[in-house]
C-alpha cells in the first residue's frame, strides 16, 4: 500500500507542475496534502498496546502433618546401620529423605491417610550421606546409614558425656574436676560411692587435698 501511494502521489505532483488553471491546482493540491498524510501514517510502525501484567498470587501449600515413628528396631556391623520401621503400603516415589554428617529425616507420604516421620537429629557418629539408602519391602522398610569411620555404636542416638569434665577456659581448672566428682559420686554404684567418700575423709584428716570440698 505504502508503494502505490507513493506512484500516485508522484503523479500527482506531476501533474499539480504543468496545470494552469486556479481551481485544478486547488484541488490538486488537497489532493497531494491527503496523500502526503496517509504516505505518512502508513510509514509508521503499528503501535500494538502491550498486555497488561495481572499479579497472580500463588496458592498456599497446605500444611502436612507426621505422625512420629519413635518405635524401631536397628542392628550394625562395622561399616553400617540398619534401622527397620515397619509400614505397610509405603509408595516409593512418595518418601522424602535428607541425610546429613549427623542426621537423618525420612518422610512417608500418604499411608492410608496418614503421613509418618522417621527423624534423629543426633546420631551418634557421622554418616556418609551419598551413601544411605531407603529399601522399601511389603511389610517394612529399611533405612541404611553408611559410617564414615568403622566401628561400633553403642546408641544411634548421641549421648552427652556427663563424666566428662568441663574444660572451659574461663573457668577455674579445678572447676571442672570437681564437676567430674560430683558426676560420678551421683553415677556412681556403691563401691564407686564408697571410694570417693573414703577420698572426701583422707582429705578432711589431712592425708590428701579434699576432692570434694563444697560438695558434702
Amino acid at each position: 500500500m505504502a508503494e502505490e501511494l507513493s506512484l500516485d502521489l508522484e503523479e500527482l505532483r506531476n501533474l499539480h507542475g504543468i496545470a494552469k488553471r486556479p481551481r485544478t491546482l486547488s484541488l490538486l493540491s488537497n489532493e497531494i496534502r491527503n496523500l502526503e498524510k496517509l504516505s505518512s501514517d502508513a510509514s509508521k510502525p503499528s503501535q500494538i498496546p502491550a498486555p497488561i501484567a495481572t499479579a497472580t498470587r500463588a496458592p498456599s501449600e497446605p500444611v502436612i502433618h507426621y505422625s512420629p515413628l519413635a518405635s524401631f528396631s536397628w542392628d550394625q556391623d562395622n561399616d553400617k546401620v540398619k534401622i527397620y520401621v515397619s509400614l505397610e503400603g509405603v509408595d516409593e516415589s512418595k518418601i522424602q529423605s535428607k541425610f546429613k554428617p549427623t542426621s537423618f529425616d525420612v518422610k512417608f507420604h500418604d499411608i492410608q491417610g496418614k503421613n509418618y516421620r522417621c527423624a534423629i537429629p543426633k546420631l551418634n557418629s557421622e554418616i556418609v550421606p551419598e551413601k544411605c539408602k531407603i529399601l522399601v519391602k511389603p511389610t517394612r522398610v529399611v533405612i541404611t546409614l553408611v559410617k564414615a569411620s568403622k566401628g561400633n555404636w553403642v546408641d544411634l542416638h548421641l549421648k552427652e558425656d556427663k563424666l566428662k569434665p568441663n574444660l572451659d577456659k574461663e573457668k577455674d581448672p579445678m572447676a571442672g574436676i570437681m564437676d567430674l566428682m560430683k558426676n560420678m559420686y551421683e553415677e556412681g554404684d556403691d563401691e564407686m560411692k564408697k571410694t570417693i567418700a573414703k577420698a572426701w575423709t583422707d582429705a578432711r584428716t589431712g592425708k590428701t587435698a579434699d576432692p570434694l570440698g563444697g560438695y558434702r
